[in-house]
């Protein structure tokens, strides 16, 4: 089989679908990129057997062909090249060599036929989205998820999909963020967790992409479609936790305050926090917030007064400065509302401004106990 493919294309779409290949494999030829070469249309995969993730190229060429290619020496040659076009000629030794402006390289190929084949989704329920919302939604809940072996269904996001709207949520039992989309509805309900690695993959691809996003899923699996790309993942199995038992409905103390200020005081005073708690108090009394820490082990202490909107009983409350630092960092207004309704209960941080229409944003953070 022969085909001639212009370099930086070829490599910009490798580089992407070399996302799904890890490290180390189990089976030798998961380090492999799978061509399927049908006349003018080259189909290159990759998978890790969980995700595999495939893109269709305009080639020139008049024959087909299915073989695998070793993945980081291709990508590591196709870096090298300035824009060209490449001929890629498979040998009789199973070998594919690729010519350049400027010499030949030979590589040594397996068949195509050893390649896992993608799963087919039988009777798949569909939903489409703007692949720029998608990637919203996955970068605003993603951090929050957990990395506990034994609870993995907390290791990815849950998508919920209804006539209503759609929702996101992820947590880890420190720290939940619920993700919402009004102006974006599905056919019927549904609900999936998704793992972390091809929501990365897919969150790189479409940040700020016009395209639209196909998904389809059914009970195990899910599979997006946009662009020339398709992707398809093994869905996590078993029951999200019931995220909204922990969400309090009754807090009647709200804090207003800026959120770069606020993020930026919290930061520094974390600096002086012990190094395993990385707790800070939040001391709240009329229109002044008061942050500080303490790490009595090295007499380090901080603290800062802030100015804020505040309606509520004056409290003091712990948190954890790395939970709380993070949120503030995926929230793009410039003020943002904390509730909260007792120390011991879990504070609720929204963003006040900032948002599109139709787009809702909460999130949770738990208190650490404060010892006086």
């Amino acid at each position: 089989m022969k085909f001639i493919v212009s370099s930086s294309y070829l490599l910009k779409q490798l580089q992407v679908l070399g996302g799904v290949i890890n490290n180390s494999n189990t089976l030798p030829i998961l380090d492999n990129f799978l061509f399927e070469l049908d006349q003018n249309k080259l189909t290159v995969s990759a998978s890790d057997l969980e995700t595999t993730m495939s893109s269709e190229l305009e080639v020139e060429s008049d024959a087909t062909g299915s073989i695998a290619v070793p993945a980081r020496l291709l990508l590591d040659t196709l870096k090298t090249f300035p824009e060209q076009p490449l001929t890629f000629v498979t040998e009789d030794n199973n070998t594919i060599e690729i010519s350049s402006n400027h010499g030949k390289y030979a590589l040594a190929y397996a068949d195509g036929e050893e390649f896992p084949k993608a799963v087919e989704l039988t009777d798949p329920s569909a939903t489409n989205m703007l692949g720029d919302v998608l990637a919203t939604a996955i970068s605003k809940t993603i951090f929050a998820t957990g990395n506990d072996d034994l609870r993995p269904v907390m290791s990815g996001v849950f998508f919920q999909f209804s006539p209503e709207n759609i929702r996101f949520v992820s947590t880890d039992a420190h720290k939940l963020v619920k993700y919402e989309r009004s102006d974006i509805k599905a056919s019927e309900v549904a609900e999936f967790i998704m793992p972390k690695k091809p929501l990365n993959l897919l969150k790189g691809i479409l940040a700020g992409s016009e395209s639209d996003v196909n998904i389809e899923y059914n009970e195990s699996n899910a599979k997006f479609t946009f662009d020339n790309f398709e992707l398809i993942c093994r869905l996590i199995d078993g029951k999200y936790p019931n995220y909204e038992a922990v969400i309090p409905k009754e807090n009647p103390n709200k804090l207003n305050i800026d959120r770069t200020q606020f993020l930026n005081s919290v930061k520094r005073v974390s600096i002086f926090s012990n190094k395993t708690t990385h707790q800070i108090r939040l001391k709240i009394a009329g229109a002044e917030l008061n942050i500080s820490a303490e790490d009595i082990d090295y007499s380090n202490k901080a603290e800062e007064r802030l100015t804020c909107d505040y309606q509520g009983d004056d409290m003091q409350i712990g948190f954890n400065s790395r939970f709380l630092t993070e949120m503030l960092n995926n929230l793009n207004s410039n003020e943002v509302q904390l509730e909260m309704s007792l120390p011991n209960r879990a504070g609720i941080l929204t963003p006040v401004d900032g948002l599109d229409e139709g787009e809702h944003i909460t999130m949770l953070v738990m208190p650490v106990m404060l010892n006086n």
